[in-house]
């Protein structure tokens, strides 16, 4: 029994220190870095292009998973404080690997105002480089980026899901 637990506890060091290596050899957007160009469908199912939007300051975040405690509180507290990114003339995108009809049916459940984005095959999140949070969660990380297309701030912090919103404002103001 001893070495069974040995074994196995073996093969799980072996699958962590293979994970750490696949996500840091992973590209990583950085500040001051031009946000990458990507299309995605939104929760519409309408083909949505960054690049078309960056006249304006923009706060793209990435979460989990649709209609789960903590991004349900993240995207209730952007919905709550959407007036204050709206005065500030910030666009709000959410994207998480969820399908576009998970996204429809968590916008109409919340009444989110802002756009979510279906990144199914979690491309743009490899793309910027978004860590795993204890090593299998997909990470939550939101990034600000300013009328030039340049990530300005990131914020990473998988636990408080509202203060993605409290560091987004803050850091909108500072522009």
């Amino acid at each position: 029994m001893k070495k069974v637990i040995f074994i196995g506890l073996i093969l799980i060091g072996i699958f962590i220190l293979l994970k750490k290596i696949t996500d840091t050899t992973m590209e990583k957007i950085e500040i001051g870095d031009v946000v990458p160009s990507f299309t995605l469908l939104d929760q519409n199912g309408n083909k949505f292009t960054v690049n078309n939007k960056l006249n304006r300051p923009i706060v793209i975040y990435f979460y989990p998973k649709d209609d789960t405690p903590g991004c349900t509180k993240e995207a209730c507290k952007f919905r709550d404080d959407f007036e204050l990114f709206s005065d500030l003339n910030a666009l709000v995108i959410g994207i998480s690997s969820d399908s576009v009809h998970s996204h429809k049916k968590f916008e109409e459940k919340y009444n989110l105002p802002f756009t979510l984005l279906a990144d199914t095959n979690n491309v743009i999140r490899k793309l910027f480089g978004v860590p795993k949070s204890m090593f299998i969660l997909p990470g939550r990380v939101t990034y600000i980026i300013n009328k030039k297309g340049r990530v300005d701030y990131i914020f990473n912090n998988q636990f408080e899901a509202e203060k993605h919103i409290e560091i987004a404002l803050k850091k909108l103001k500072e522009q």
